[in-house]
């Protein structure tokens, strides 16, 4: 015996395509809302303006010839091994890459060519934001420690 195919059928086959589309897009529109750390940057047309500025700075950073290689050692803190003079001093910020943890100012000595963080570094990955300064010089250098 065959079962006819009613409007009920069809009304419980477009219930369950269409509730299936709605749960997928409404996870996934609450996933994206809750990882989304921000803006990259607050308003494109001056950043934009200040093109040429951070092109002058990039070229006085690149003629210092500074490097700034971080690393982690055992106790997780943070290592910068540079090449930069002995009278230059470092900072350095840790920023969370999705917001999820304020970011934190990291203080360092030096022990030769070496800066050493005097904290650990928090579990988790972490974008470091390095200056090295020597009065009016300064270098900026980006890199992302796990």
């Amino acid at each position: 015996m065959t079962r006819n195919f009613t409007g009920w059928h069809m009304f419980a086959i477009l219930f369950a395509m269409f509730g299936t589309i709605v749960a997928v897009n409404f996870v996934m529109a609450r996933s994206a809302i809750r990882t989304f750390g921000g803006t990259v940057v607050d308003n494109s047309y001056v950043a934009g303006q200040q093109y040429n500025r951070y092109l002058a700075q990039a070229r006085a950073q690149r003629a210092l010839g500074w490097t700034a290689s971080p690393s982690l050692d055992a106790q997780r803190r943070v290592v910068i091994a540079t090449n930069a003079p002995a009278g230059v001093t470092g900072a350095a910020t840790i920023h969370h890459p999705l917001g999820r943890a304020p970011d934190q100012a990291l203080a360092f000595t030096r022990h030769g060519a070496r800066f050493i963080s005097a904290t650990p570094l928090p579990a988790g990955r972490w974008q470091l934001r390095i200056e090295l300064r020597d009065g009016a010089h300064s270098a900026r250098f980006e890199d992302e420690l796990r």
